[in-house]
C-alpha cells in the first residue's frame, strides 16, 4: 500500500515591510502585508477542504504568533538557507506535496490531481505563468532539484524539467496557474485587493 503524501504549505509571517515586498510600490508595506495575510488564509482554507493532513512551515515568526493567526494546524519552522534548501526539508520525507501561500486560483482538485501523479510513482508539477512552479510533488526524494536553482527566475521550471530528465524520472505536469508576486499581477485578480 502506497504511503498517503503530506500536504505542506509554505508561508511566511504577514509582517509589514517583509511580505509581499515586490508589491510594495503599487500597496504600501500595510497593503502588501494585508493582501498576503488574506493570499495564505484562502490558501490554508481551500487545502483543508481536501483528505489530507495540511503541515504549514513558515518564517518571519514564532511558532506562537502563526498558531494565534491561523488556528490549529501543524507548523514547522522552515530554517535556514535559500528556498531549495527549506523545501528540500519540508518535502523529506516523501510523498509529499508543496504549494505556496499565494495562488488565488488554487482549488482541492487541484492538490487531488497532484496525489494520482504521485501514485503513479510521478513526479507532480504544477507550472506557473512566471517559469517557476506553483506545486511540486516528489513520490520519492530528489535532492537533485535543489541544489544551485537560481529561484525567482523564469528559468526555474524548465531547469526542474531538465533535471527530472537527466534522472530518469518521470513527471505529471497539472494546469499553469499564475501566482500574485508583483503588481502586474494585481489586475487579473481585483476582488483580492485589500479593503
Amino acid at each position: 500500500m502506497k504511503l498517503r503524501p503530506r500536504l505542506v504549505m509554505f508561508t511566511r509571517f504577514p509582517e509589514p515591510g517583509r511580505a509581499k515586498t515586490r508589491l510594495i510600490p503599487a500597496l504600501g508595506a500595510a497593503g502588501a502585508a494585508a493582501l498576503h495575510r488574506q493570499l495564505t488564509e484562502r490558501t490554508l482554507a481551500t487545502l483543508r477542504k481536501t483528505d489530507f493532513d495540511v503541515e504549514v512551515w513558515v518564517t518571519g515568526a514564532p511558532l506562537s504568533a502563526f498558531s494565534e493567526w491561523l488556528g490549529p494546524v501543524a507548523l514547522h519552522p522552515q530554517g535556514e538557507g535559500d528556498l531549495g534548501a527549506r523545501m528540500a526539508r519540508a518535502l523529506d520525507p516523501s510523498p509529499a506535496i508543496i504549494v505556496g501561500s499565494d495562488l488565488p486560483d488554487l482549488a482541492a482538485a487541484h492538490v487531488a490531481a497532484a496525489a494520482e501523479i504521485l501514485a503513479r510513482d510521478q513526479v507532480a508539477l504544477g507550472p506557473a505563468e512566471d517559469g517557476g512552479y506553483w506545486l511540486l510533488g516528489l513520490p520519492a526524494p530528489a535532492p537533485f532539484l535543489f541544489g544551485a536553482m537560481e529561484w525567482g527566475t523564469d528559468a526555474v521550471l524548465a531547469e526542474t524539467l531538465r533535471r527530472l530528465g537527466a534522472h530518469g524520472r518521470a513527471c505529471g505536469l497539472l494546469p499553469t496557474l499564475a501566482d500574485l508576486d508583483r503588481p502586474e499581477d494585481l489586475d487579473r485578480f481585483p476582488g483580492l485587493l485589500p479593503r
